[in-house]
């Protein structure tokens, strides 16, 4: 018995629990345990910059062959495009079968400040801007503000300086591995207040929301959930069954993590976790090192899945009837427009606003309508972008010959 309840996936299920329940009867009490989930949240990231540096220095300098470690790198990419680009048209297929936005009242849709928030910020979007923002002026700022591409960045080319020292760089290897073992140790200590970290995020989420705030668009919370799950299921499964693995394994085996997600709504909250993990389950630091980071830019199936689905259902608010043309622009250009969205705080809504700017066809106004319930289906797009970027790596390293059966694959 002392087993169940010192597991933590006992404990943070129990904790998301009770979270819902306090947030339904005790809506006030509930939103002040909003510190609790941001506390956790800021534990997490507080380690993630060195983490990802000293991983994917420690990664990328042990590679040896710099070819390599580009071609990892291109492999990287080419599958977050077509895989992204799979999720959008799924996204937009199921939006306009299911057809969440018929019926939705738009008339008393205002231009709060929130949304001119948003929108203020989407015209300020430069989308080359994003990728020169890449290259850091001051890596210390980087590592301050938590640049997470600046820092992945600056940290390969460190570590194809040490790789070109040859001797004197597999020192300095060494002692950042050592380090890397320290980090995780701090690490292993926080996640110990994933339940708290996991109960103040559903309390609050539930209390200042509502569950009440879901029933007129109950419809596009249940299509969006239903096609994250068929994307999961099918799409990610029929790669896994490809590469040669069971999905099935692998979400037992990061369960954990998934919950975690589940309760505070933060992908980023098991980001070092995962990256420890998907070595312990075979693959090699240097995949790691690289795909992890890199997806979480630019691998964000949850997030262009909603995009899509949030475009299409304000079409249909606004009784828009959007050609074949027409979808396909929107798909082009999402598939530009979500690569930012990790980039900035409250970033979806951000890019959803620039999309329906670009667009010049749905009012930008309208995502109002989502204020209400966008934090009810961030959870989706957190676990399925976790998922996703899990079996990226996954299939990567197996591609590579960078993944070695290890006994945790193997139960």
């Amino acid at each position: 018995m002392n087993k169940i309840f010192q597991n933590l996936t006992f404990q943070v299920l129990t904790a998301i629990a009770l979270g819902i329940i306090l947030g339904v009867y005790k809506p006030e009490i509930a939103t002040a345990m909003q510190p609790l989930g941001e506390t956790f949240i800021k534990l997490i990231k507080m380690g993630i910059a060195p983490i990802v540096f000293l991983t994917v220095v420690v990664g990328t300098g042990g590679v040896g062959n710099m070819k390599k470690l580009g071609r990892v790198g291109g492999k990287a990419l080419l599958y977050f495009e077509i895989v992204t680009t799979f999720a959008l048209v799924i996204g937009l297929i199921i939006a306009n079968f299911t057809r969440p936005g018929d019926g939705i009242d738009i008339s008393k849709i205002q231009a709060s400040k929130e949304v001119q928030k948003y929108a203020e910020s989407a015209h300020d979007m430069d989308w080359i801007g994003f990728f020169t923002h890449i290259i850091p002026s001051n890596i210390v700022k980087s590592f301050a503000e938590g640049e997470m591409l600046q820092i992945l960045f600056f940290a390969v080319l460190f570590g194809i300086a040490l790789n070109n020292m040859g001797t004197k760089g597999q020192v300095v290897l060494k002692i950042f591995d050592r380090l890397l073992d320290a980090f995780f140790g701090v690490l292993s200590m926080v996640m110990k207040l994933a339940p708290l970290g996991a109960f103040g995020g559903m309390a609050f989420t539930i209390g200042k929301y509502g569950v009440e705030t879901l029933i007129p668009l109950a419809k596009l919370m249940l299509s969006v959930y239903v096609t994250m799950a068929l994307f999961i299921f099918v799409v990610l499964n029929l790669i896994c069954r490809w590469a040669g693995f069971s999905l099935w394994n692998f979400l037992r085996y990061i369960k954990e993590e998934i919950l975690i997600v589940l309760g505070t709504s933060s992908s980023e909250s098991v980001l070092p976790k995962m990256m420890e993990k998907l070595e312990k389950y075979g693959c090699s630091k240097s995949v790691v090192a690289l795909v992890i980071p890199t997806g979480y830019s630019f691998n964000l199936d949850g997030t262009t899945i909603y995009l899509s689905m949030a475009s299409i259902f304000l079409a249909q608010a606004f009784h828009i009837d959007l050609t074949l043309t027409q979808e396909f622009t929107l798909i082009g250009i999402l598939m530009l427009t979500s690569k930012g969205a990790a980039a900035v705080t409250g970033g979806g809504f951000i890019v959803l606003a620039s999309t329906l700017s670009a667009m010049k066809l749905i009012p930008v106004e309208g995502i109002a309508l989502l204020l209400g319930v966008d934090r009810f289906m961030s959870e989706a797009r957190a676990i399925t972008n976790l998922i996703g970027n899990g079996v990226a790596t996954l299939v990567i390293a197996k591609s590579e010959g960078e993944f070695k059966k290890t006994e945790i694959f193997l139960k």
